[in-house]
């Protein structure tokens, strides 16, 4: 009926898409607003880079079976099980239908379709072998999962240590130790020092863990803060490559390889490739240094001397590299690169993790340690027996 206010929900990927679909139903939109995320949405466990995977892997499929593009992405946003990837599934679909190209319809959704992805993609359409991209980047997906997963599970065991000893200090501190201050109180006699260390941080605990407990998140807030600054980024990274620079740099070099051997197997310009690879470098003090090989590649010396000169990578990465370039098999290289720096981090990480275990072991057997020997010192000195 004219005239009459109409409320509802429509799915869109956006409020560009959702004012759209609501006049071609010759509806005149009044106001717009996306719904606030619920409970769920919130504090889901799901991530974005686990419906790109999957997002490729079937799009992959569906086109190596040769159905065409529309119908495989109308495939997937009928058996997509996430709501929020079905809208953008559709959203592209109908920015292909209107004309646009694949890549360019992913373009409008950079939270979920990175740089390289699209680039990769725009490459893939211009040589007219999508499907082999598609495949070549879920390799690239599940390999760059894979060794996220490594690094992540390798480092669950020393994290629960690290929470456990403090859970049993802060509990020595905060539970049991001021039944025994109570006792030397009452008793009366001077206590070694040791003892009266250990006191005095319990009794600040108790007193003052309002104050700890704000300064560790008012550090923790200034120090993200930080690091969001270029500088303060950089100097941290530098810290970091400083501490772990064999594991840091194994990290990257194999990131970066991966990255930029499927970039230019998939048929991307070189200088557009080591630009894209720049941007997944996570390390800033790396990533300045790649500056300076796109400007080498510019003026015709290739990246592997650029590379050697830039200092940023390990010996054996840029030997491979330079034969790549002079066989000509430049992307074949550097992605045996890659895989044997992923192969060499899982090592490392397993050493690092090794050492690791033990020394944070040690460090709270040390503290524990410390207190429960500062209270037996106090209880002999008390009762006058020989410690």
């Amino acid at each position: 009926m004219e005239g009459t206010v109409i409320e509802g929900i429509i799915d869109a990927a956006d409020e560009k898409t959702a004012v759209e679909r609501l006049r071609n139903t010759g509806v005149i939109p009044l106001k717009i607003a996306a719904p606030s995320a619920g409970l769920k949405q919130k504090f889901t466990l799901k991530s974005p880079k686990g419906d790109l995977l999957m997002f490729t892997t079937e799009l992959s499929a569906l086109l190596g079976a040769g159905l065409p593009l529309d119908r495989s992405l109308n495939v997937l946003a009928e058996i997509s099980e996430s709501k929020e990837m079905q809208s953008i599934i559709q959203s592209t679909l109908k920015s292909i239908r209107e004309g646009s190209s694949f890549s360019d319809a992913l373009l409008k959704h950079p939270k979920l379709f990175p740089k390289i992805y699209v680039n990769m993609i725009r490459a893939g359409e211009a040589g007219g072998v999508l499907d082999v991209v598609l495949d070549k980047l879920n390799e690239f997906l599940e390999s760059s999962k894979e060794l996220k997963d490594h690094i992540f599970s390798a480092m669950i065991y020393p994290a629960i240590l690290i929470l456990a000893g403090g859970i049993s200090i802060i509990f020595l501190l905060t539970f049991v130790l001021p039944k025994f201050a109570v006792i030397f109180a009452e008793m009366g006699t001077s206590l070694p020092l040791p003892t009266k260390i250990v006191l005095a941080a319990s009794g600040f605990l108790r007193s003052f863990w309002w104050i700890v407990i704000g300064a560790a998140i008012a550090s923790w807030v200034l120090f993200k803060k930080a690091i969001k600054i270029p500088s303060g980024k950089y100097k941290w990274d530098s810290l970091k490559l400083k501490l772990l620079g064999n594991v840091i740099r194994k990290v990257e070099t194999a990131r970066f390889a991966r990255t930029l051997g499927t970039l230019i197997k998939s048929g991307v310009p070189l200088l557009q490739a080591l630009n894209n690879s720049r941007d997944v470098i996570d390390n800033q003090v790396i990533a300045l240094s790649i500056d300076k090989v796109s400007k080498g590649a510019k003026e015709g010396k290739g990246i592997a001397q650029p590379l050697a000169e830039a200092g940023a990578f390990p010996a054996l990465a840029l030997s491979m590299i330079k034969v790549g370039e002079e066989t000509g098999q430049l992307d074949v290289m550097l992605l045996k690169v890659a895989s044997t720096y992923e192969k060499s981090l899982r090592v490392a990480i397993r050493r690092f993790v090794s050492f690791l275990e033990p020394a944070m072991i040690l460090l709270m057997g040390l503290v524990i340690g410390f207190i429960v020997v500062s209270m037996l010192m106090a209880i002999f000195s008390i009762t006058e027996l020989p410690f």
